[in-house]
């Protein structure tokens, strides 16, 4: 197989991971060469509606304009996430996790700077929400396109109907010569050596292919199931393990973020659509019962039983490999990191492309295979500690919430993580020692999380910065990011 004869790609499940998919590696080697199998029967899950801004860059990759697949999936913008609840710390009940941009560059310093001070126990103004334009532009509801005049855009992503964009992207991807068969597939069928040859579907017909990507759900049809691939769980790190999702009216206004709010045994989200708002409760089974938990989320949000609610079982983890033999997996077949940092598509869009590049370096072949999965479990496991540190960090009482501050089924690498915070280590240098040049957050994020729950000596402790020793003027980034916000429109 060469440049001039790239593979044929048969997708397993439509679904964003599915159509995502196959616009991508359509793109790399030509819309004729993927097909993509959908079976009528199955239902989309659809769990996030929110999105990193990755998902922009999938669109601007694909030549799609915004405003086209926008209205199409009753989107909104996300210029971050406002998590409220998880500190009961005063003056940081609440804190926003920003996508930092580039006007964040000349703030930025400064907040790190003061983090360093609280750090070592002296009294300085050190929470996230002032250093950051995408907060300010959030706490204000302003759109993420400054004027003309202005040319410093924010970074951002997306809330959408993921059954929606879907299906947008299906048509797009038909459309252009994508091959769209709706069958329901009854068996994998392997060649002698192992390898996937074929699809045998319930109407007698087969589908061969040279590469076969798994976007079959959490029942993982081919890699699991037909391939034996192993399957690692987080849940001894993560205990949120089931959802019940709740949708109500679209607000008159809303701020464009994600609303994540502790609850009892878990957390909830407010998602703002143009039409509806996407609400839901990941919680532990193993601390509230699914009648209570639903319960719980219908009191939060007002919503009584004339609006019927959704029950969704989590597999969190992630497969050993995600491309096997001749089979990559995507989406909920190759893995689930639950929703707090909608990190879903993420992962797709970034499994799609390293594959395509690994395989078409590698002669069209498996010669990148080992590096390729390395790169693809570190960025899983990476988002795992972040969302784990979420929940050891939080300062909340309650008995969940109590126990998750007490979890010691913590990576060496997230430990590593909380003894460099702890011990006044530079952050960023620490980052980059223990997650490698590319890790899946940066400094800045590791900080906000860090800082925004208060993780800093108590109150009573803190001591005045001595003379000599200068913080960084808060005052004066909000002013900055102010005038910088004053470019921009609701």
């Amino acid at each position: 197989m060469n440049q001039s004869n790239p593979p044929s790609v048969v997708v397993l499940g439509g679904g964003s991971a599915g159509w995502i998919t196959a616009c991508l590696l359509a793109k790399e080697w030509g819309a004729d060469r993927v097909t993509v199998v959908e079976s009528p029967e199955v239902g989309i899950i659809g769990v996030g509606e929110g999105s990193t801004p990755q998902l922009k860059f999938l669109f601007d990759h694909l030549g799609i304009e915004e405003a086209e697949w926008m209205a199409a999936c009753d989107a909104t913008f996300k210029l971050g996430i406002r998590f409220s609840g998880w500190s009961e710390r005063a003056g940081f009940e609440s804190y926003f996790h920003p996508f930092p941009g580039p006007v964040d560059l000349h703030t930025e310093p400064g907040f790190v700077r003061n983090c360093a001070l609280a750090r070592r126990g002296f009294d300085v103004a050190a929470h996230p929400d002032p250093w950051f334009l995408a907060t300010h532009l959030a706490d204000r509801g302003k759109r993420p396109h400054p004027a003309e005049s202005f040319p410093f855009p924010p970074s951002y992503g997306y809330h959408f109907d993921a059954y929606k964009l879907g299906a947008f992207l299906r048509d797009w991807a038909v459309a252009r010569g994508v091959i769209h068969r709706q069958a329901k597939v009854a068996e994998v069928s392997l060649t002698p050596d192992g390898d996937v040859a074929a699809l045998a579907c319930e109407d007698g017909k087969t589908i061969a292919g040279d590469i076969f990507v798994d976007c079959s759900g959490f029942r993982s049809v081919i890699v699991q199931e037909a391939l034996g691939e192993p399957f690692l769980s987080y849940g001894n790190a993560l205990w949120a393990d089931r959802a019940v999702v709740l949708p109500s009216a679209a607000p008159v206004s809303f701020r464009p973020q994600t609303e994540a709010v502790a609850m009892s045994a878990g957390w909830r989200w407010a998602i703002p659509l143009t039409t509806r708002t996407g609400n839901g409760y990941v919680y532990s089974s193993r601390y509230v019962g699914d009648e209570d938990a639903e319960a719980e989320l219908r009191t939060a949000i007002g919503i009584g039983p004339e609006v019927e609610a959704r029950r969704l079982a989590m597999k969190v983890g992630r497969v050993e490999r995600s491309w096997h033999r001749n089979c990559l997996a995507a989406g909920l077949a190759q893995g689930f990191v639950e929703p707090l940092e909608a990190t879903a598509l993420h992962i797709v869009i970034t499994t799609a492309l390293e594959f395509a590049q690994a395989y078409r370096s590698g002669g069209f072949g498996p010669r990148h295979r080992d590096s390729f999965n390395a790169r693809i479990a570190e960025r899983y496991d990476g988002i795992r500690d972040y969302i784990v540190a979420h929940y050891r960090m939080n300062g909340r009482g309650g008995r969940y919430w109590r126990d998750c501050s007490q979890n010691h089924a913590l990576s060496d690498r997230l430990k590593a993580m909380m003894t460099a915070w702890f011990t006044h280590e530079n952050l960023e240098e620490a980052n980059r020692e223990i997650y490698g040049s590319a890790p899946a957050y940066s400094a800045a994020s590791w900080h906000c999380l860090f800082a925004g729950y208060g993780t800093f000596p108590a109150a009573e402790k803190l001591a005045p910065l001595p003379d000599g020793l200068m913080a960084a003027d808060e005052d004066r980034a909000i002013a900055m990011l102010k005038a910088c916000a004053a470019n921009f429109s609701f």
